[in-house]
Protein backbone atom coordinates (compact mmCIF):
# COMPACT_ATOMS: atom_id res chain seq x y z
CA UNK A 1 0.00 0.00 0.00
CA UNK A 2 1.53 3.32 -0.72
CA UNK A 3 2.08 5.63 1.35
CA UNK A 4 -1.25 8.17 1.36
CA UNK A 5 -2.57 6.21 -0.67
CA UNK A 6 -4.86 4.57 1.21
CA UNK A 7 -8.66 5.94 2.79
CA UNK A 8 -10.31 5.10 5.74
CA UNK A 9 -11.93 2.42 3.87
CA UNK A 10 -8.48 0.42 2.82
CA UNK A 11 -6.61 -1.95 5.22
CA UNK A 12 -5.97 -0.58 8.53
CA UNK A 13 -2.41 0.81 9.10
CA UNK A 14 -0.23 -0.92 11.57
CA UNK A 15 1.47 1.13 14.10
CA UNK A 16 3.59 -0.18 16.86
CA UNK A 17 3.07 1.53 20.25
CA UNK A 18 5.81 1.52 23.19
CA UNK A 19 4.48 3.80 26.45
CA UNK A 20 4.97 4.11 29.83
CA UNK A 21 3.79 1.45 32.29
CA UNK A 22 1.92 3.83 34.32
CA UNK A 23 -1.58 3.47 35.79
CA UNK A 24 -2.46 6.88 34.10
CA UNK A 25 -1.29 5.65 30.59
CA UNK A 26 -2.97 2.33 31.16
CA UNK A 27 -6.16 3.97 31.99
CA UNK A 28 -6.24 5.86 29.26
CA UNK A 29 -5.57 3.38 26.33
CA UNK A 30 -8.38 1.66 27.97
CA UNK A 31 -10.17 4.54 27.66
CA UNK A 32 -8.80 4.89 23.72
CA UNK A 33 -10.16 1.26 23.31
CA UNK A 34 -13.31 2.09 25.02
CA UNK A 35 -14.09 4.82 22.26
CA UNK A 36 -12.95 3.05 19.55
CA UNK A 37 -10.99 6.15 18.36
CA UNK A 38 -8.35 3.98 16.61
CA UNK A 39 -10.27 2.05 14.90
CA UNK A 40 -12.20 5.21 14.29
CA UNK A 41 -9.34 6.61 12.51
CA UNK A 42 -8.53 2.76 11.01
CA UNK A 43 -5.36 1.80 12.62
CA UNK A 44 -4.28 -1.35 13.91
CA UNK A 45 -2.33 -0.95 16.97
CA UNK A 46 0.35 -2.74 18.63
CA UNK A 47 0.75 -0.74 22.45
CA UNK A 48 3.96 -2.40 24.48
CA UNK A 49 4.13 -1.09 28.42
CA UNK A 50 7.86 -0.57 29.65
CA UNK A 51 8.27 0.53 33.59
CA UNK A 52 12.05 1.85 31.90
CA UNK A 53 12.64 4.91 30.14
CA UNK A 54 15.99 3.26 28.85
CA UNK A 55 13.88 0.52 27.51
CA UNK A 56 11.51 2.78 26.35
CA UNK A 57 14.10 5.04 23.83
CA UNK A 58 15.97 2.09 22.62
CA UNK A 59 12.82 0.29 21.33
CA UNK A 60 11.74 3.76 19.67
CA UNK A 61 15.62 3.93 18.23
CA UNK A 62 15.65 0.56 17.15
CA UNK A 63 12.89 0.64 15.25
CA UNK A 64 11.35 -1.87 17.04
CA UNK A 65 8.68 0.56 18.14
CA UNK A 66 7.23 3.59 15.90
CA UNK A 67 5.48 6.08 18.74
CA UNK A 68 5.65 6.83 22.22
CA UNK A 69 2.56 9.08 22.76
CA UNK A 70 2.49 10.03 27.04
CA UNK A 71 5.88 10.47 28.56
CA UNK A 72 8.26 13.33 29.68
CA UNK A 73 10.62 14.07 27.12
CA UNK A 74 13.10 15.45 28.51
CA UNK A 75 15.65 12.56 27.88
CA UNK A 76 15.00 13.00 24.27
CA UNK A 77 16.93 16.01 23.65
CA UNK A 78 20.37 14.67 24.92
CA UNK A 79 19.85 11.53 22.79
CA UNK A 80 19.15 13.88 19.45
CA UNK A 81 22.26 15.49 20.55
CA UNK A 82 23.96 12.24 20.61
CA UNK A 83 22.84 11.36 16.89
CA UNK A 84 19.70 9.56 18.22
CA UNK A 85 17.17 9.67 14.95
CA UNK A 86 14.19 11.00 17.15
CA UNK A 87 11.74 13.54 16.91
CA UNK A 88 8.92 14.71 19.27
CA UNK A 89 6.04 15.23 16.79
CA UNK A 90 3.08 16.13 19.38
CA UNK A 91 2.32 17.69 22.46
CA UNK A 92 0.47 15.44 25.24
CA UNK A 93 0.05 16.46 28.75
CA UNK A 94 0.89 20.18 29.22
CA UNK A 95 0.47 20.11 33.13
CA UNK A 96 2.64 18.29 35.62
CA UNK A 97 -0.41 16.32 37.24
CA UNK A 98 2.18 15.77 40.36
CA UNK A 99 2.54 17.26 44.20
CA UNK A 100 5.15 17.73 46.36
CA UNK A 101 4.56 15.35 49.43
CA UNK A 102 5.89 15.01 52.60
CA UNK A 103 5.13 12.63 56.12
CA UNK A 104 6.91 15.14 58.04
CA UNK A 105 5.07 17.32 59.98
CA UNK A 106 8.14 19.86 60.32
CA UNK A 107 8.07 20.67 56.63
CA UNK A 108 5.42 23.02 55.57
CA UNK A 109 7.09 24.80 52.32
CA UNK A 110 9.66 23.74 49.87
CA UNK A 111 12.12 25.87 51.71
CA UNK A 112 11.67 23.52 54.98
CA UNK A 113 13.70 20.98 52.24
CA UNK A 114 17.08 22.82 52.65
CA UNK A 115 19.19 19.57 54.43
CA UNK A 116 16.31 17.10 53.72
CA UNK A 117 16.56 13.86 51.84
CA UNK A 118 14.15 13.95 48.65
CA UNK A 119 12.98 11.12 46.53
CA UNK A 120 13.12 11.05 42.59
CA UNK A 121 14.28 9.58 40.00
CA UNK A 122 17.96 9.03 38.24
CA UNK A 123 19.58 12.19 37.70
CA UNK A 124 18.17 14.28 35.27
CA UNK A 125 14.61 11.75 34.24
CA UNK A 126 11.56 13.46 34.72
CA UNK A 127 11.16 13.23 38.59
CA UNK A 128 14.45 14.84 39.04
CA UNK A 129 13.94 17.89 36.86
CA UNK A 130 11.09 18.65 38.08
CA UNK A 131 12.23 19.17 41.64
CA UNK A 132 15.46 20.94 40.39
CA UNK A 133 13.18 23.32 38.14
CA UNK A 134 10.77 23.78 41.49
CA UNK A 135 13.69 23.93 44.01
CA UNK A 136 15.13 26.94 41.66
CA UNK A 137 11.60 28.47 41.44
CA UNK A 138 11.91 28.69 45.36
CA UNK A 139 15.66 30.04 45.99
CA UNK A 140 17.00 26.79 46.95
CA UNK A 141 20.03 25.55 45.49
CA UNK A 142 19.83 21.97 44.70
CA UNK A 143 23.23 20.82 46.62
CA UNK A 144 21.05 22.22 49.80
CA UNK A 145 19.15 18.90 49.28
CA UNK A 146 19.70 15.59 49.37
CA UNK A 147 18.68 13.50 46.15
CA UNK A 148 17.38 9.83 46.51
CA UNK A 149 17.18 7.65 43.56
CA UNK A 150 14.07 5.72 44.09
CA UNK A 151 12.09 5.16 40.98
CA UNK A 152 8.75 5.97 39.65
CA UNK A 153 6.29 8.30 41.27
CA UNK A 154 4.49 5.47 42.44
CA UNK A 155 7.84 4.16 44.42
CA UNK A 156 8.76 7.72 45.77
CA UNK A 157 5.18 8.50 47.23
CA UNK A 158 5.36 4.77 49.31
CA UNK A 159 8.71 5.79 50.53
CA UNK A 160 7.23 9.40 51.43
CA UNK A 161 4.54 7.31 52.68
CA UNK A 162 7.18 4.64 54.83
CA UNK A 163 9.33 7.60 55.87
CA UNK A 164 12.51 6.87 54.26
CA UNK A 165 12.61 10.36 52.84
CA UNK A 166 11.40 13.37 53.82
CA UNK A 167 9.29 14.26 50.75
CA UNK A 168 8.78 13.28 47.05
CA UNK A 169 6.99 14.24 43.78
CA UNK A 170 4.01 12.19 43.94
CA UNK A 171 0.44 11.49 40.75
CA UNK A 172 -2.40 13.71 41.47
CA UNK A 173 -4.25 10.62 42.26
CA UNK A 174 -3.76 11.05 46.07
CA UNK A 175 -4.14 14.34 46.16
CA UNK A 176 -7.63 14.08 48.02
CA UNK A 177 -6.27 11.41 50.58
CA UNK A 178 -3.66 12.75 51.92
CA UNK A 179 -4.79 11.97 55.41
CA UNK A 180 -5.35 8.85 54.69
CA UNK A 181 -1.67 8.10 54.02
CA UNK A 182 -0.41 10.42 56.24
CA UNK A 183 1.09 12.83 54.39
CA UNK A 184 0.37 16.61 53.03
CA UNK A 185 1.61 18.64 49.92
CA UNK A 186 3.44 21.67 50.21
CA UNK A 187 3.46 22.20 46.55
CA UNK A 188 2.23 21.57 43.73
CA UNK A 189 3.17 21.16 40.38
CA UNK A 190 0.93 22.35 37.94
CA UNK A 191 0.56 25.95 38.72
CA UNK A 192 4.19 26.29 40.39
CA UNK A 193 5.46 25.32 36.91
CA UNK A 194 3.07 25.54 34.72
CA UNK A 195 5.33 26.72 31.76
CA UNK A 196 7.34 22.74 32.58
CA UNK A 197 5.83 20.88 29.54
CA UNK A 198 5.15 17.12 31.28
CA UNK A 199 4.53 14.99 28.39
CA UNK A 200 4.93 14.83 24.79
CA UNK A 201 4.20 12.16 21.90
CA UNK A 202 8.06 11.52 19.74
CA UNK A 203 9.01 9.03 17.18
CA UNK A 204 11.69 7.36 15.18
CA UNK A 205 12.49 9.23 12.00
CA UNK A 206 12.29 5.79 10.48
CA UNK A 207 8.79 5.63 11.34
CA UNK A 208 8.43 9.28 10.56
CA UNK A 209 9.22 8.58 7.07
CA UNK A 210 8.03 4.97 6.48
CA UNK A 211 4.75 5.38 8.58
CA UNK A 212 3.92 9.09 8.64
CA UNK A 213 0.29 8.38 7.51
CA UNK A 214 -0.49 6.05 10.79
CA UNK A 215 1.21 8.09 13.13
CA UNK A 216 -1.04 11.11 12.10
CA UNK A 217 -4.01 8.62 12.62
CA UNK A 218 -2.36 7.73 16.26
CA UNK A 219 -2.07 10.98 17.17
CA UNK A 220 -5.51 11.94 15.86
CA UNK A 221 -6.89 9.27 17.95
CA UNK A 222 -5.04 10.15 21.51
CA UNK A 223 -6.25 13.69 20.17
CA UNK A 224 -9.55 13.07 20.01
CA UNK A 225 -9.74 11.57 23.17
CA UNK A 226 -7.85 14.68 24.96
CA UNK A 227 -10.89 16.75 23.77
CA UNK A 228 -13.08 14.05 24.82
CA UNK A 229 -11.84 14.14 28.54
CA UNK A 230 -11.79 17.65 28.36
CA UNK A 231 -14.94 18.85 26.84
CA UNK A 232 -17.39 15.77 27.21
CA UNK A 233 -20.09 15.68 29.42
CA UNK A 234 -20.07 12.24 29.79
CA UNK A 235 -16.10 11.86 29.66
CA UNK A 236 -15.87 11.24 33.68
CA UNK A 237 -18.07 7.99 33.72
CA UNK A 238 -16.60 6.47 30.77
CA UNK A 239 -13.35 7.69 32.18
CA UNK A 240 -14.13 5.27 35.90
CA UNK A 241 -14.59 2.15 33.57
CA UNK A 242 -11.66 2.70 31.71
CA UNK A 243 -10.69 3.06 35.27
CA UNK A 244 -12.09 -0.11 36.60
CA UNK A 245 -10.93 -2.16 33.67
CA UNK A 246 -6.63 -1.23 33.63
CA UNK A 247 -6.30 -0.66 37.37
CA UNK A 248 -9.44 -3.44 39.01
CA UNK A 249 -10.61 -3.23 42.64
CA UNK A 250 -7.73 -0.14 43.09
CA UNK A 251 -9.53 2.87 45.16
CA UNK A 252 -11.86 4.67 42.37
CA UNK A 253 -11.35 7.46 44.71
CA UNK A 254 -8.00 7.93 42.87
CA UNK A 255 -9.95 7.54 39.63
CA UNK A 256 -11.86 10.34 40.01
CA UNK A 257 -9.39 12.58 40.92
CA UNK A 258 -7.22 12.01 37.95
CA UNK A 259 -10.28 12.90 35.82
CA UNK A 260 -11.18 15.89 37.83
CA UNK A 261 -7.85 17.64 37.53
CA UNK A 262 -7.79 16.66 33.56
CA UNK A 263 -11.08 18.70 33.50
CA UNK A 264 -10.24 21.15 36.21
CA UNK A 265 -7.28 22.43 34.19
CA UNK A 266 -7.66 21.32 30.87
CA UNK A 267 -4.26 19.97 31.05
CA UNK A 268 -4.03 18.30 27.35
CA UNK A 269 -2.51 19.82 24.02
CA UNK A 270 -5.82 19.80 22.64
CA UNK A 271 -4.09 21.34 19.45
CA UNK A 272 -1.33 18.75 19.54
CA UNK A 273 1.36 21.55 19.64
CA UNK A 274 4.86 22.02 21.26
CA UNK A 275 5.71 25.71 21.33
CA UNK A 276 9.42 27.17 21.09
CA UNK A 277 9.16 28.39 24.22
CA UNK A 278 8.65 24.88 25.93
CA UNK A 279 11.61 23.23 24.10
CA UNK A 280 13.62 26.70 25.29
CA UNK A 281 12.79 25.73 28.76
CA UNK A 282 13.77 21.64 27.99
CA UNK A 283 17.04 22.53 27.18
CA UNK A 284 17.58 25.50 30.13
CA UNK A 285 17.35 23.01 32.55
CA UNK A 286 19.15 20.03 30.22
CA UNK A 287 22.36 22.67 30.02
CA UNK A 288 21.97 23.50 34.03
CA UNK A 289 22.18 19.28 34.95
CA UNK A 290 24.90 18.92 31.98
CA UNK A 291 22.69 16.31 30.41
CA UNK A 292 22.76 18.15 27.29
CA UNK A 293 26.21 19.77 25.99
CA UNK A 294 25.37 22.18 23.63
CA UNK A 295 21.65 23.75 22.49
CA UNK A 296 19.45 22.30 19.57
CA UNK A 297 17.33 24.59 17.07
CA UNK A 298 13.71 23.93 17.19
CA UNK A 299 13.72 21.63 13.70
CA UNK A 300 16.65 19.54 15.43
CA UNK A 301 14.16 18.55 18.15
CA UNK A 302 10.31 19.33 17.02
CA UNK A 303 8.08 17.95 13.77
CA UNK A 304 5.21 18.89 14.17
CA UNK A 305 3.89 18.16 10.52
CA UNK A 306 2.02 15.07 12.10
CA UNK A 307 0.18 16.62 14.77
CA UNK A 308 -1.19 19.25 11.77
CA UNK A 309 -2.48 16.40 10.22
CA UNK A 310 -3.63 15.02 12.87
CA UNK A 311 -5.90 17.66 13.67
CA UNK A 312 -7.04 18.13 9.99
CA UNK A 313 -8.24 13.93 10.43
CA UNK A 314 -9.90 15.16 14.08
CA UNK A 315 -11.49 18.08 12.49
CA UNK A 316 -13.17 16.56 9.56
CA UNK A 317 -13.86 13.39 11.19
Amino acid sequence: MAAGSASLADLPYEVNIVNTGSNATLVLQALLDQLGYLKEFNVNANTVNVGDGTKLMGSLISSQADICLLSGFSQVLPAIERGAKLKLVAGANRLIAQALYTSNPDIKTVEDLRGKTVGTGAIGALLHQMMIALLRKHGIDPSEVQFVNIGSSGAVFKAVVAGKVDAGPAMVDVYDQQADYGVHAIADFWSELSEYPYQGSYAGQKAIDEKGDGLARVLAAYGKMYRFMMEDPSAEDAFMTAYKTAIGAADESQGRMMIKFTRDTQSYAADLMITKEQIDYMQDLNLELEVQKQRLSFDQIVDLSLAKKAVALIEAA
